[in-house]
């Protein structure tokens, strides 16, 4: 599913337009599908009332069709115009003739006619202003969006709905006037928009469901920003022939873990078999060998040298070298720790590499190794994801977390393109970067998954995903997709406060079962 800016959304519309939908068509769809969703999420409608803000430009007519359609399948519809229409506007006509009641905001002074009707409204359109708003709320319509949402904290069951996205929110960039009403269920037309997976604005947006208006997909098939979806990953997954051992499945080396953090090495580790992977083996620190060997019964080990208990000693690199060819992926960073000698020792694997070096994830700890290498990206020269939170990517690029939070698609876009790297920018919405230009956009967004470990089951997803063959890119796409979604199926079971990374690792195959039984 295509994500669109602005301008490549006034394109789509007027490419349509010359394929035979036009814009007035457009706007009845968009209407239809609009009032549609409603009566979905509502059921009987009959004598619900329902109260339409109505703006002055397309977003309005849209928000009048659908009223039009609410009002014949027997809701109860009020219409509040927030700026005056044109004479001839042939949306509001219809509604007229049908006698559906309607106050101009000009004649409403005191907002009286307004609140009166909030105090009995069901439910509130919001069909204010749309991908066009381009200047700050004031006046009038500000007024009317500050008394809809004290309405909406006085009565919690008054739900609203944003048509195209919440007013006040900026769809490219996510930034939000301070009078932006919050929604329930926001229904975007045709695409998703940007803005509606961007701090602030992503708070504005409730539950976020796409309606398809009649643009042609593929006059879109040319835009590069996708939202995942499970048909999507379901169609990514690897195969799983029936003839195969666990040969066919790749092997995982992983250099993970140190005295502080052995349950990196744990996680990662079990996450990686639990995607998929035929043979997962841990490269640890001699000395933890017993503590995970009695946790990790099905990894094979390759215990290595230590500088002191618990930390790999940089000569360790005579055991790794060696062994490199005999796997499909390498796995480095969860929980190693920064000491001089891990550093030492992950600059002599990867600068500039082994000429049989496999396909390699880097997390956590080797991130923040290479932030502090000078221009790492010109000497590592291997196949990689890199699965960056906000903090790391910040130091990598040395910008703030500010810069990497309000401008995430380009952040990731232009990491990725620099690097010559895949990138997954973990967070809200996980934005999965390719260096040819490419994004995929994780749909989920859970609280519950901020929380110590979380970042290991994904490393570990995606590099058992990749060790069954799957691309770089699609790895790192379909393994931030599994793991978010087994978040969802966790938070289901236990509620967002609570949940454990562990609790992810049994999931994550009872995820991709659902997805391959669709």
């Amino acid at each position: 599913m295509k994500i669109v800016t602005v301008d490549e959304m006034r394109e789509l519309e007027r490419r349509s337009a010359e394929e035979g939908t036009t814009v007035s068509m457009l706007m009845d769809n968009a209407g239809l599908a609009f009032a549609q969703e409603v009566r979905r999420w509502r059921g009987d409608i009959h004598g619900c009332l329902i109260l339409v803000l109505i703006g002055p430009g397309n977003n309005g007519g849209d928000g009048l069709v659908a009223a039009r359609h609410l009002h014949d399948w027997g809701a109860s519809v009020f219409l509040y115009l927030c700026t005056p229409r044109p004479e001839n506007d042939p949306n509001l006509r219809l509604a007229l003739e049908r006698k559906i009641p309607f106050k101009s905001a000009s004649e409403d002074p005191k907002l009286e006619d307004l609140k009166r009707v909030l105090d009995s409204a069901e439910l509130v359109v919001d069909a204010v202003l749309g991908t066009g708003r381009s200047r700050p709320l004031e006046g009038t319509m500000k007024k009317v969006l500050e008394a809809v949402g004290l309405a909406r904290e006085a009565r919690s069951k008054l739900t609203i709905f944003a048509l195209d996205l919440p007013t006040g929110l900026d769809a490219d960039t996510g930034a939000v006037d301070h009078a932006c009403l919050p929604s329930d269920i926001t229904v975007t037309l045709a695409h998703p928009k940007p803005g509606l997976f961007v701090s602030p604005g992503a708070e504005k947006v409730g539950k976020l469901v796409v309606a398809d208006i009649g643009i042609p997909p593929h006059l879109a098939q040319d835009i590069r920003v996708e939202l995942m979806t499970p048909e999507w990953a379901a169609r990514v997954l690897p195969k799983r022939p029936i003839w195969s051992h666990k040969g066919s499945f790749g092997k995982v080396l992983a250099v993970v873990g140190s005295i502080n953090y052995v349950g990196a090495a744990y996680l990662a580790c079990e996450a990686a078999a639990r995607a998929g992977a035929g043979l997962v083996t841990l490269a640890i620190p001699r000395s933890l060998h017993p503590i995970l060997a009695a946790k990790l019964t099905e990894v094979t080990y390759l215990p290595l040298p230590e500088w002191e208990p618990g930390v790999i000693h940089p000569d360790a690199i005579k055991d790794l070298g060696p062994c490199l060819n005999e796997y499909e992926v390498l796995l480095v960073g969860c929980g190693i720790g920064q000491h001089t000698a891990t550093q030492e020792l992950l600059r002599s694997l990867l600068f500039p590499g082994f000429p049989s070096m496999p396909r390699m994830v880097l997390d956590a700890d080797a991130l923040g190794i290479l932030a502090k290498s000078a221009r790492w990206w010109q000497r590592f020269e291997g196949e990689a994801v890199l699965t960056p939170h906000p903090g790391e990517m910040s130091r990598l690029r040395n910008i703030s977390v500010r810069e990497v939070q309000q401008e995430r698609f380009r952040v990731a876009k232009e990491a990725s393109s620099l690097w010559k790297k895949v990138v997954a920018l973990k967070g809200a919405y996980t934005i999965v970067a390719s260096p040819d230009g490419r994004l995929l956009v994780s749909p989920f967004a859970n609280p519950g998954l901020a929380s110590a470990g979380t970042g290991d089951v994904l490393a570990g997803t995606v590099v058992g995903l990749m060790a069954q063959g799957l691309p770089s890119f699609e790895s790192a796409a379909c393994g931030v997709y599994l793991h978010a979604a087994a978040g969802e199926k966790v938070r289901e079971r236990l509620g967002d406060a609570g949940m454990l990374a562990s609790d992810l690792l049994e999931a994550l195959p009872l995820t991709m079962k659902g997805l391959k039984e669709r």
